[in-house]
C-alpha cells in the first residue's frame, strides 16, 4: 500500500531525527570500546586508538563530500547511500576476525558522521517554514542526546554480548533509519540542476589527510626521524597545498576556501579545530583511564558500561549550556563568551589533571568541560554567519565542518601517540602519560582563548542586503551548539 502524501509528510520529521540519532550513536562506538578492543584483538591501546581515529577521518573527509553531493536533488540518494555504508560498516566490523577488517567497517561508519547536515537540509527543503525552526532545532537536540546515549548503550551491549554485538546493534540501528528514510523521505529530483562535484578535491582532501594523521598517530612507534614518517609528513603537506591551490582554482569547490580572507572566519575555524583536538583527546584520555585496573596504582577498574557513563556529563552539559548563549552574548559580548568557555573546558582538564584518585572526580570534570565547549562551540557558527555575506554560508559551514572534524582526528591520533611514549613494562600506559594527555588538553583550550580573544568583532563591512537575518544567525547558533559531537 503507498503511502499517502499527509501521513508521509508528518512522518519526515521523526526519520530525520532518526537518522541524526543513528549517526551520533555510531560515532560514539570508539572511545569507550578501545580497551575492549586493545583486549579482544590483544593489540595495545595505541593501536586500539585507531578504532576511533579512522573513523573521525572518514567522517572529516565524507562530512564535505556528502554535503556537496546531497545538493539540490541528490540529496535523498545521497542520504540513503549514506546510511547504506554505515549498515554495511556495522557488518563488516561485527565480523571482523581481526584489526585491520575492525578498521575498515570503523571507517564505513564514520561516513554516518557526515549525516547530520543532510538531514538539516532535508528538513529546510521538505518542511513547511514554520517548523523549519523547531525541527533543526530538535535535530541538534538529537545529536547531543545521541552521544550521551551511544556511549552507555554501547557499553552495556558489549558487556552482554561482546564487541561483535555493540556493532551489530549499530548496523540494525542503521538498517532500520535506511528503511525508514526510503520509505518516508520524498525524492528532490527535478527540483533544480545537480552542482558538478569536485571530485579531484575530494580525493586530494582525503590523501592529504591519511599521510598527515598516520604520521602523528605513528610517530611514537616508528621513530620521529624515521624515513617512513619524515615521507608521510612530507606527502601529507605537499598534497594539502596542492587541494589548496586546486581549491582555489575550481569552479565549484568542495570547500569554498576564499571565505577564510574573512579574519573573523579564519580565526573562528582556528579555534574550531584547537577545541576539537581537545576534546577528543579527553574523551579517548578519560575513557581509557577510568577503565585501567587498580592494580597498576591508578585507574578504577570500571566497566565499559561506567566509562560510557562518565562521559554524559559532557553531553548533557553542552546542551544546556548552548542554550545560555543568547542571554550570555547579549551581557557580556562574544569575544568574551568564546575567551570564557575555553577556560572552562582549559579548568575542567586541569581539574582531572591534578585530582583523579576517584571516580566522582571523572563525573565533574566531563561536567565543566561540557559547561566550557557548549558554549563555545554554539557561539562559533553564529560569528562565522555573522562575518560573511548571506549567500555563502553554507560554503562557510561545510569549511567549518572539516576542519571541526580534523580537530577530531587529530586530537584522537595525539592520544595515541602520547600514551604510546608513556608504557609500564607490561605495555600499558603509565598515569604520566594520562595526566600528560589531560595537560595537552587544557594548553590547547588556552591557546583557543587566545585565539577566541584575539578574534575581530568584524571583518568586513557588509550591506544590508549581504547580511544573514537575525533569526537566521539564531538558527545557525542553536542548529550546531551541540551538534559537534557527533
Amino acid at each position: 500500500m503507498v503511502m499517502t502524501e499527509r501521513p508521509r509528510s508528518a512522518l519526515i520529521g521523526p526519520v530525520l531525527v532518526l537518522a541524526t540519532l543513528v549517526s551520533s550513536i555510531i560515532s560514539s562506538f570508539g572511545a569507550p570500546l578501545i580497551p575492549t578492543v586493545a583486549r579482544d584483538f590483544h593489540e595495545s591501546l595505541s593501536t586500539a586508538q585507531r578504532s576511533l581515529t579512522v573513523a573521525l577521518l572518514v567522517g572529516a573527509a565524507s562530512s564535505p563530500v556528502l554535503g556537496r553531493l546531497g545538493d539540490g536533488p541528490r540529496r535523498r540518494v545521497t542520504l540513503l547511500g549514506g546510511l547504506a555504508v554505515v549498515t554495511a560498516g556495522g557488518v563488516v566490523a561485527a565480523l571482523a576476525g581481526g584489526l585491520g577488517m575492525l578498521l575498515v567497517g570503523r571507517g564505513l561508519q564514520g561516513v554516518g558522521l557526515g549525516l547530520a547536515p543532510l538531514a538539516m537540509a532535508t528538513a529546510r527543503e521538505e518542511l513547511p517554514q514554520a517548523k523549519v525552526a523547531p525541527m533543526i532545532a530538535l535535530l541538534s537536540v538529537s545529536a547531543g542526546a545521541g552521544l550521551g546515549a551511544g556511549y552507555p548503550i554501547s557499553g552495556v551491549i558489549a558487556e552482554a554480548w561482546g564487541l561483535a554485538g555493540a556493532y551489530w546493534f549499530g548496523a540494525i540501528v542503521s538498517g532500520l533509519a535506511l528503511i525508514c528514510v526510503a520509505a518516508v523521505i520524498p525524492s528532490s529530483a527535478g527540483r533544480s540542476a545537480p552542482n558538478r562535484f569536485d571530485w579531484a578535491g575530494a580525493v586530494l582532501l582525503a590523501l592529504a589527510m591519511v599521510a598527515a594523521l598516520v604520521s602523528v598517530a605513528e610517530g611514537t612507534q616508528w621513530g620521529w626521524g624515521s624515513p617512513a614518517i619524515i615521507g608521510l609528513l612530507a606527502v601529507g603537506v605537499v598534497l594539502f597545498a596542492a587541494w589548496v591551490v586546486q581549491q582555489l582554482r575550481a569552479g565549484n569547490p568542495l570547500v569554498q576556501l576564499r571565505l577564510l580572507r574573512h579574519p573573523s572566519v579564519f580565526s573562528a575555524d582556528a579555534c574550531a579545530m584547537v577545541l576539537g583536538v581537545a576534546m577528543y583527546m579527553v574523551l579517548s584520555g578519560v575513557t581509557e583511564f577510568v577503565q585501567s585496573p587498580r592494580s597498576g596504582g591508578f585507574g578504577f577498574s570500571a566497566s565499559a558500561v561506567m566509562a560510557g557513563l562518565v562521559l554524559i556529563p559532557l553531553s548533557f552539559f553542552m546542551l544546556i549550556s548552548s542554550r545560555t548563549l543568547p542571554a550570555l552574548v547579549t551581557r557580556i559580548g562574544i569575544r568574551a563568551v568564546l575567551t570564557m568557555g575555553c577556560l572552562v573546558a582549559a579548568l575542567g582538564c586541569g581539574f582531572f589533571a591534578v585530582f583523579h584518585g576517584a571516580l566522582w572526580q571523572a563525573f565533574v570534570m566531563t561536567g565543566v568541560l561540557g559547561v566550557g565547549l557548549g558554549t563555545t562551540f554554539a557561539a562559533i557558527p553564529g560569528l562565522i554567519v555573522q562575518s560573511i555575506p548571506a549567500r555563502e554560508t553554507g560554503s562557510a559551514m561545510g569549511c567549518y565542518q572539516v576542519v571541526r572534524f580534523t580537530g577530531f582526528s587529530l586530537g584522537s591520533a595525539l592520544t595515541a601517540t602520547i600514551l604510546a611514549a608513556h608504557v609500564s613494562g607490561n605495555g600499558q600506559p603509565t598515569v604520566g602519560g594520562y595526566t600528560m594527555v589531560l595537560w595537552f588538553s587544557a594548553g590547547f583550550c588556552v591557546l583557543a582563548a587566545a585565539l577566541a580573544w584575539f578574534l575581530p568583532a568584524r571583518s568586513t563591512r557588509l550591506t544590508p542586503a549581504e547580511r544573514l537575518p537575525a533569526d537566521e544567525v539564531r538558527l545557525v547558533e542553536q542548529t550546531d551548539g551541540d551538534d559537534l559531537s557527533s
